[in-house]
């Protein structure tokens, strides 16, 4: 496994991302677990790099 700089990664929540993307927190968790969006689980809760999200709507993944 890969090792990441924990000092310099910026996690959000999956509430912080939906409010961002203007989409329904359950969208958010969707993509996390169909692997679309990459998250790291925090015992229930789920937090997803900040790049993670960067990325994705880069890709074009986050039009409407």
């Amino acid at each position: 496994m890969a090792q990441v700089d924990s000092t310099t990664m910026n996690l959000l929540t999956v509430a912080e991302i939906a409010t961002q993307m203007r989409v329904s927190k359950m969208t958010v968790y969707r993509l996390v677990q169909s692997g679309a969006l990459h998250g790291i689980r925090f015992g229930r809760s789920y937090r997803v790099p900040e790049t993670a999200v960067q990325q994705y709507l880069e890709a074009g993944n986050g039009g409407h």
